[in-house]
């Protein structure tokens, strides 16, 4: 086999990034062509301040991204793209009809009444297997199609299929981000019974590839703002839900480890060959996503780093002069606290005043809430291991792995206080690393299907093992 180069647009929710990336048997190099932040927009419709997603701006950051490799190498094999989950953009004719939704507007409250007067929680969760959150594209959908925005579009696409279709003119769902749809049946279908019974279009509905499918080549069009050479790069479907490109990524033996994709969303889970459909596992709200080569991503949603994010602007807001890396120092020197707060209380998924809501947390149950900003990051840092460490022993409970080890993945990867906190609730060592697990997974599903590497999951993490550090915490 031979080294060859790609490209990952990986997508997250709070920012963006086009990494460069040279690959082979025993290479992987990864280069940051472009970093960027992701912002949501507030627009006036009606009486109300929508939030949406600058998807357009998005767009353009990406193409700049590409333009800057394309400087350095203009013989790129391949382009991937991966995105957040749920949202979507609509189209008619291939023209987007507006900015997608944010998943945290208020709006897909509405959808989960207008689904579940049609449909039972507990036939959606044994037909998809999908975890209950109330911003899954089924609830968005649902909004859409009962105020009439059906009647414009032809085609709905989720934000990475979204891009890709920028890129080369063609429509297609990658199956493992359509997976959290709640719209798949068990075999990995659009369920069309259930989008008739939910009176969606079901024409819309693009059709479903797997991760590593060749897509198309750029458009033409694009030669002048990304000129690379002869016909130029491939654009590849990875495991286009950056999650599940971050799972590719994890160097783990899936057989006796739980992972932590841990970014703005804390994804606790285990990776399993087939469903678990079982009434335990929706009481638990764990989900069944797909997962690249046909895996299952049984997990769980934690708030995740958004807690100290949203608390860090709020006290920049206020007129503080902090930052993450002083915080979380002052946080380590602190005591471990005495009590914790429930992460995946509903109150703390809306942007706004997060230190507030933590301590009417700690107030409605009688506790006294930190008062320093450092006091608040180290209880925020404990609650979110002690969400971790639940959600691990759930998901060996449900799904009959034996637990051995812990790996985090992702920008929480950096953060030594939580690691340690996760650690010790856990009872378990930590593996930490590698921090760029999502564009990484993409490189290596773009890098197998080009010919640059072969072999299973097992051999793309056996060379992740080997190219990466990985920091181990043992519980003290």
């Amino acid at each position: 086999m031979r080294n060859g180069t790609v490209a990952a647009v990986d997508l997250g929710a709070t920012s963006g990034r086009v990494m460069h990336a040279r690959v082979g048997a025993d290479t992987l190099e990864l280069t940051e062509a472009a970093r960027f932040s992701n912002t949501p927009v507030r627009l006036w419709e009606g009486d109300r301040a929508a939030l949406h997603w600058d998807v357009t701006g998005l767009y353009g950051r990406v193409l700049d991204g590409l333009a800057a490799v394309s400087r350095t190498d203009p013989g790129l094999a391949s382009i991937g793209v991966d995105a957040w989950a749920v949202d979507y953009g609509l189209l008619r004719d291939g023209r987007l009809l507006g900015e997608p939704y944010h998943y945290r507007d208020e709006r897909t409250e509405r959808g989960v009444a207008l689904v579940h007067d049609a449909v039972s929680p507990e036939e959606l969760y044994r037909a998809g297997g999908l975890q209950f959150l109330p911003f899954n594209s089924l609830y968005q959908l649902a909004v859409d199609a009962a105020d009439g925005s059906f009647g414009f579009a032809d085609r709905f696409l989720l934000v990475p299929d979204l891009i890709t279709s920028w890129l080369t003119g063609s429509q297609q769902a990658e199956r493992t981000n359509a997976s959290t749809t709640g719209l798949l049946t068990a075999d990995g279908a659009w369920n069309d019974a259930l989008i008739e019974r939910l009176g969606l279009p079901r024409g819309a509905f693009a059709p479903l590839v797997d991760a590593g499918t060749h897509v198309a080549g750029l458009l033409p069009s694009l030669a002048g703002e990304l000129p690379f050479s002869g016909v130029g790069p491939a654009v590849t479907a990875v495991g286009s839900h950056d999650t599940a490109s971050a799972v590719v990524a994890v160097p783990m033996d899936a057989s006796r480890a739980a992972y932590i994709s841990c970014g703005t969303w804390g994804l606790v889970g285990v990776e399993l060959e087939h469903r678990v459909v079982s009434e335990e596992g929706r009481a638990a709200n764990f989900t069944n996503e797909g997962g690249v080569d046909g895996r299952i991503r049984y997990l769980h949603n934690v708030m995740g780093l958004w807690l100290l994010s949203e608390s860090i602007r709020e006290w920049q807001r206020r007129g503080l002069h902090v930052g993450l890396e002083a915080l979380l120092a002052e946080a380590a020197a602190l005591p471990r606290p005495t009590d914790v707060f429930d992460a995946d209380d509903p109150r703390f998924l809306a942007p706004g005043d997060m230190p507030s809501r933590i301590a009417s947390w700690f107030d409605e149950h009688g506790l006294r809430a930190p008062a320093s900003p450092a006091g608040m990051v180290r209880v925020i840092v404990e609650s979110l291991a002690a969400a971790f460490a639940d959600t691990v022993r759930h998901a060996a409970s449900l799904s009959g792995v034996d637990v051995e080890a812990v790996h985090i993945v992702g920008g929480g990867a950096r953060n030594a206080l939580l690691c340690q906190a996760t650690a010790d609730r856990t009872g378990l060592p930590v593996l930490a690393g590698p921090v760029e697990a999502t564009a990484i997974g993409n490189v290596l599903v773009q890098a197998r299907a080009a010919g640059l590497l072969t072999g299973d999951l097992e051999t793309l993490r056996a060379l992740v093992a080997r190219t990466t550090q990985i920091v181990r915490y043992d519980p003290r």
